[in-house]
């Protein structure tokens, strides 16, 4: 004969240790401009590409967490002269517990991002495609080596000088 709780067999406790889930993915921000059309189209394609990325997060409420991935692509023409800018902020809504501190900015400043990345960059193709030029294939980017130089950049300012 084997036992049972009397819970019929569900334990009430939550699991030990740790808690992370995705809760939802949104476009946040998006904004488009091309200055210089149809100007921009008529020129030999030799594009610079201007990336800006930043993050920020914040708590909703517990232990959910906002997290929003800003990313802005300026290309230039051959004369810096801008042909397009390209915005875009990508959020998602995290539940995070069993985390506290450096651990858990570190999940909300690296991780999260990681995560938002790859649908920011697919926004930012469609745009770009949607705009008329084309395709641009944002490269992965490192969120673990960004958050280890702010974290960085933090201490050397918060040292005496």
């Amino acid at each position: 004969m084997s036992e049972q709780s009397g819970d019929g067999g569900q334990g009430s406790e939550q699991p030990a240790g740790p808690q992370f889930s995705l809760q939802r993915i949104y476009l946040k921000d998006v904004s488009f401009e091309s200055p210089r059309s149809p100007g921009g189209f008529r020129g030999q394609w030799k594009p610079k590409v201007n990336l800006e990325l930043n993050s920020r997060f914040g708590q909703i409420e517990g232990s959910l967490f906002e997290v929003v991935l800003s990313v802005t692509a300026t290309t230039l023409d051959e004369s810096d002269e801008v042909i397009y800018l390209v915005e875009v902020q990508q959020a998602g809504i995290f539940s995070v517990s069993g985390l506290d501190g450096a651990q858990l900015d570190k999940t909300l400043g690296s991780f999260c991002p990681n995560l938002l990345f790859p649908y920011a960059r697919e926004v930012i193709d469609s745009i770009v495609v949607r705009g008329s030029f084309p395709p641009l294939m944002l490269a992965p980017v490192n969120f673990d080596a960004i958050y280890e130089q702010s974290l960085a950049q933090r201490a050397q300012q918060q040292e005496p000088h």
